[in-house]
Order: structure tokens, then sequence, then C-alpha cells
């Protein structure tokens, strides 16, 4: 065998090695009721839960708890299917949790509250395109 027929099979199986220990890391989008059913079955996969903070009549986030030292978070979270749940984040608050409009939150449950290990947010955009209204001149 020529050593450009070896170095290439030597690429071929470092990429497929890549792509095999990067796809057992992924983890999936669910709801809290699926993350629950997850947790119950034995799973210690970590997964993705969409949803908002949990809002009052007015509109106002509710449910927003910092830990006594700052360095830990607690709130509810509404899925997509409008469960609520308890999540715990055992890092400081990000800046934007409570301006954020969609927050996902990735981890797993452990009795009745879902530990994130990580929390990604999407914030209002100070670049959206917003209406002009042009008046006619005369």
């Amino acid at each position: 065998m020529k050593k450009s027929h070896i170095i290439g099979i030597v690429v071929i199986a470092i990429a497929v090695f890549v792509i095999i220990s990067t796809a057992g890391d992924a983890s999936t989008y669910v709801n809290f009721d699926e993350a629950k059913a997850l947790s119950a079955s034995g799973s210690n996969k970590k997964v993705h839960v969409v949803g908002q903070l949990k809002k009052d009549e007015e509109g106002e986030i509710i449910g927003v708890v910092p830990g006594e030292n700052k360095l830990t978070v607690t709130f509810l979270m509404v899925d997509n299917n409008q469960q609520t749940n308890k999540v715990f984040y055992n890092k400081p608050m990000p800046p934007d949790l409570k301006q954020s409009e969609q927050v996902v939150v990735i981890g797993q449950f452990k009795n009745d509250t879902f530990y994130a290990s990580q929390i990604l947010l999407k914030c209002p955009s100070k670049y959206e395109e917003k209406s002009l209204q042009v008046s006619e001149v005369k």
C-alpha cells in the first residue's frame, strides 16, 4: 500500500471518530412531561426544554428567586405545552433573564425540579425592523 492510501485511511478514521463522539453528546428538545419521563426511566441524558418565564395576569414575571449568596437562581418556567415547572440553576442569574422572550434550559430532572446546567436566552433584539410612518409632503 502507498503512503497516501494509509494517510487517507487514517484521516477517514479520525473523521468517523469525531462524528461519533459528537453525536453521542447531542441532546434532544422535549417538554417538561417528556423530561420527567426520561428521568423516571433512569436516563441521565441532558435535554433541552424551551419555554418562557411564568408571568401573572398583568404580564409581570413571577417566581424568579436568586439564592442567598446570589450564586444560584430558581425560577418558574412555562414550556410550550403550558406546563409550569420549577427550574434550578447552580450559577449566578444571567443578567438578561427577566428581559428574555424565550428561555431554553439544558439539563435534567431530579425529583420535581429541573436542574439546568446551561441557560440560553432569546432576548428582544434592538435590531428588529420597526414600522415607519411616512407622511405625504405637500
